[in-house]
C-alpha cells in the first residue's frame, strides 16, 4: 500500500522555513550517497558528519514547520509526503555529486553563501528560527572550511584534479545567482525582522568565493545566465529522481518506524 502526497498551507512564514529544509534535506542526502563511495576514509567520515549536520537542520526547521502551519504534521510529513513540486529548495543542492570534485565545489558554493546567512539571522526576531541559525551557522563554518580547503587541493594540485576542479566550477556556477533571489515568502517577512534578505549576501559571498579560487589558481566564471525556479518547485530533472529514493520507504509503508 502506498500513501498518498501532503499539501502545505500557503503561509509566509511557512513557506520561508521550509525553503531553508529543503535546502538542508536535499543537501545532507546528496552528501549522504558518498557513504561507501568517498575517495579516503577520512573524508567518507567527513561527508558523513556534514550530512548528518544538514539533516539535523531540517529535522528542526520541519519540527517547526509543523508548529506554524498547525496541521499535526511533524517532519517526516513535510520531508517524505510532498511531490516534486512541492518542495521549494534551491537548484544548486539538487545537482548530482559527479565526481568528488564536483562534490566539493557544491558543498564551497553553498556553504559560503549559507555561513553568512545564519549568522544574520541569529537576529531574527523569531526566536525558534534564531535559536536555529545559532546552531547552523557553527555547522555551516566548519562545512566552508572544509570545502575550501579540498577545493584549493584539487585546483593547486596535479593537472587532473585542477581540470576537474575547474569543470566543477564552470559546470555549478549558473545555479549560484538564485541563492540571492528574494523568494515572495522572504519578502514578505522582511519588514518584520523574521527574514533574511540574502541579495545584500552576494558581496560577502563573492569575496569567499574568489578569495578560495584564487588560492586554487582557478579562473572564476563569467557571470551570464542564471537558472532558477527551485524556490517555485521548477526544478531539474535530477530532484524526482532524488525524491524516488529519498521517499520509496515512507511512501511503501507508510508510518514505519524502526
Amino acid at each position: 500500500m502506498q500513501t498518498g502526497s501532503i499539501t502545505v498551507a500557503d503561509q509566509p512564514l511557512l513557506r520561508y522555513v521550509l525553503q531553508r529544509a529543503d535546502d538542508a534535506l536535499v543537501l545532507g542526502h546528496r552528501l549522504s550517497e558518498w557513504n561507501g563511495k568517498a575517495p579516503l576514509m577520512e573524508e567518507e567520515m567527513a561527508l558523513s558528519n556534514m550530512a548528518l549536520d544538514l539533516i539535523g537542520q531540517a529535522r528542526a526547521l520541519y519540527t517547526y514547520a509543523g508548529q506554524v502551519e498547525g496541521a499535526g504534521r511533524d517532519e517526516d510529513a513535510y520531508a517524505y509526503l510532498r511531490d516534486e513540486r512541492a518542495y521549494m529548495n534551491v537548484l544548486l543542492v539538487e545537482q548530482p555529486n559527479g565526481d568528488f570534485a564536483v562534490t566539493i565545489v557544491r558543498q564551497m558554493l553553498y556553504a559560503a553563501f549559507v555561513e553568512p546567512y545564519w549568522q544574520r539571522l541569529i537576529a531574527s526576531t523569531d526566536a525558534t528560527l534564531a535559536a536555529i541559525a545559532a546552531k547552523a551557522q557553527k555547522e555551516a563554518a566548519y562545512h566552508l572550511r572544509h570545502s575550501a580547503e579540498w577545493v584549493i587541493r584539487l585546483g593547486d594540485g596535479t593537472d587532473e584534479s585542477h581540470r576537474r576542479a575547474q569543470d566543477a566550477l564552470d559546470l555549478l556556477w549558473p545555479f549560484t545567482g538564485e541563492l540571492f533571489e528574494v523568494s515572495a515568502a522572504e519578502r514578505e517577512l522582511l519588514a518584520s525582522g523574521v527574514a533574511v534578505d540574502p541579495g545584500p549576501l552576494r558581496a560577502v559571498w563573492r569575496e569567499t568565493v574568489s578569495r578560495v579560487v584564487a588560492e586554487a589558481t582557478l579562473t572564476l566564471p563569467a557571470d551570464g545566465w542564471m537558472q532558477r525556479g527551485g524556490r517555485e518547485g521548477r526544478h531539474s530533472e535530477y530532484l524526482g529522481h532524488l525524491l524516488t529514493d529519498l521517499q520509496y520507504l515512507q511512501r511503501t509503508h507508510p508510518g514505519a518506524t524502526w
